[in-house]
């Protein structure tokens, strides 16, 4: 028998719901999904709540008490939402793959916030048509992560998909072994993707497409109709180059803290430029641009230094799909060109952010000696393997201790010679960069680079200590995790341990698609 709707907790019975929803996307009509039930699991428990998001997003606090606890596992339907999956298509490791879908996450509807409509997803709670043979299950291992990366994005400043709440289960799930399964709400203003309109030009369904354009023009990216004047007010060419510009400024701010995404398929970007689909992913240790996070990646097409290359492919297979809407092959292939511009220079940006660059100290024709600056230490970075974020911290501080009167020598900036072998190059290239600085202050430029330089990441070890202890029962440092990673800029005095090198064992972690 299923669950009755979950009505909410109030005195009156004439109140409101608990959320006030919407379904624009439904009125597309049944090509775009399916309707159906979320899959009850058994014995829900709470394993996180994102109190501070639900704040953010104006929603009340009934929301977290243990009657919503079903609505989130899928055990029950707050009142006013259709849950639903969608379908859409895409390319997966560069070929064609086909017809996909909402595998495992089931769409609740859209609910009015302090932010705008958000969309709610389920992800983990049951199968649907686009499941593939596939259980339609999410496990407790690639829940937490998903909950914890999305919320240490959006604390980088890094546009993302928000996660609400994290419910467990001691429902077995197989994959590699077998686990226990989870379900994460996780929230955005839209969660289309480009596959959704990959799906709909592949099936030669124009009108389809066409209403699914409008759709996102008018509800989730309006800029496109100023933009379309640059398009001799072409609106669908506006589109691709609103969502040109998003990718283009997402994947800088991925280069710049060493985000790896692991499985940029074209059913993984979204047309928002969020990230979306957190499976295996990781945040660099020793600086690699050949790193590999995916351990189901052979060719290692998604390697870190291949994905603001790979982020242009996928923008091209999306410009495929549009191109009968746009109708004109010579503007579609300039609308791309764009990103070849854009993302060189949102990355330069955000790279000399990092060196305290910033401001009067990078006028506009001193970008490119400044960009030699960052590719040498880079350079020099990656011969040693030398930790990302570490060094970067480091150098922060190094900087903020100093003087305009800079000596090589002085003891301030062992903190970063410590970190390399090859002390003559880095001593060259930090002679190199105080002559940039030039008399400028440095405990001012200081600050600013601790401000694009975090202390914290989700490594892969600390996000597997959470792990390990939530499969035992206790969830108590996934809230420890998130803490620090929503402010990831701060010092969290007496925390350091979570800011060090990694253990020797944190290389051995294996991170897949099941992830």
């Amino acid at each position: 028998m299923s669950s009755p709707p979950l009505v909410s907790p109030v005195s009156h019975p004439h109140d409101l719901p608990v959320l006030d929803w919407t379904h624009r996307l439904t009125q597309l009509g049944p090509r775009f999904f399916t309707h159906l039930q979320p899959t009850p699991v058994a014995a829900p428990r709470w394993a996180a709540r994102n109190e501070a998001l639900r704040v953010e997003l104006g929603w009340p606090n009934a929301l977290f008490d243990d009657e919503h606890l079903q609505a989130f596992a899928g055990n029950a339907l707050m009142v006013g939402s259709q849950p639903l999956a969608t379908v859409y298509s895409g390319h997966q490791f560069g070929q064609w793959a086909g017809q996909l879908g909402d595998g495992r996450a089931i769409w609740l509807g859209e609910a009015a916030s302090a932010q705008g409509p958000q969309e709610i997803q389920l992800k983990g709670a049951g199968r649907t048509p686009y499941s593939r043979g596939g259980d339609g299950r999410a496990v407790l291992r690639s829940s937490i992560r998903e909950y914890l990366c999305s919320e240490a994005m959006h604390g980088l400043g890094i546009p993302t998909t928000r996660a609400l709440c994290l419910v467990a289960s001691p429902e077995p799930v197989r994959r590699e072994t077998m686990e226990s399964a989870a379900v994460v709400a996780r929230v955005a203003p839209s969660f289309l993707r480009f596959g959704h309109f990959e799906h709909f030009s592949a099936q030669g369904d124009m009108d389809s497409l066409r209403l699914l354009a409008d759709h996102a023009i008018a509800h989730h990216l309006p800029e496109c109709r100023e933009r379309a004047v640059l398009w001799q007010g072409n609106m669908y060419a506006a589109l691709l180059d609103e969502v040109q510009e998003r990718t283009a400024k997402l994947l800088a701010k991925w280069q710049a803290v060493g985000f790896c995404h692991g499985v940029m398929n074209t059913d993984n970007m979204s047309l928002l430029g969020l990230t979306i689909d957190y499976g295996p992913f990781q945040f660099l240790d020793g600086f690699d641009p050949g790193h590999i996070c995916n351990h189901s990646d052979h060719q290692g097409r998604y390697a870190y230094g291949r994905q603001p290359n790979v982020a242009y492919w996928n923008l091209y297979c999306l410009a495929q799909a549009l191109a009968s809407l746009i109708d004109d092959q010579e503007m579609t292939l300039q609308v791309l060109e764009g990103y070849k511009t854009l993302f060189p220079r949102y990355l330069g940006d955000a790279m000399r952010a990092k060196l305290g660059l910033v401001g009067d100290l990078a006028p506009e024709f001193e970008r490119e000696a400044d960009w030699t600056l960052v590719e040498d230490l880079m350079q020099l970075m990656a011969a040693e393997k030398v930790d990302f974020t570490v060094f970067w911290r480091q150098l922060s501080q190094a900087v903020v201790v100093q003087s305009t009167a800079v000596a090589l020598t002085d003891a301030g900036w062992s903190g970063v010679t410590d970190l390399v072998l090859d002390r003559p190059r880095l001593l060259k290239w930090l002679s190199l960069y105080t002559e940039r600085a030039g008399q400028n202050n440095f405990a001012a430029m200081g600050q600013q680079m601790l401000r694009s330089n975090p202390k914290f990441v989700l490594r892969n070890h600390l996000a597997e200590i959470a792990i390990r202890q939530a499969q035992a029962g206790d969830f108590s440092e996934i809230d420890t995790l998130y803490n620090l990673l929503k402010s990831p800029f701060d010092e969290h005095p007496g925390m350091q341990a979570y800011a060090d090198l990694p253990p020797d064992w944190a290389g051995q972690l294996e991170i897949s698609c099941s992830s």
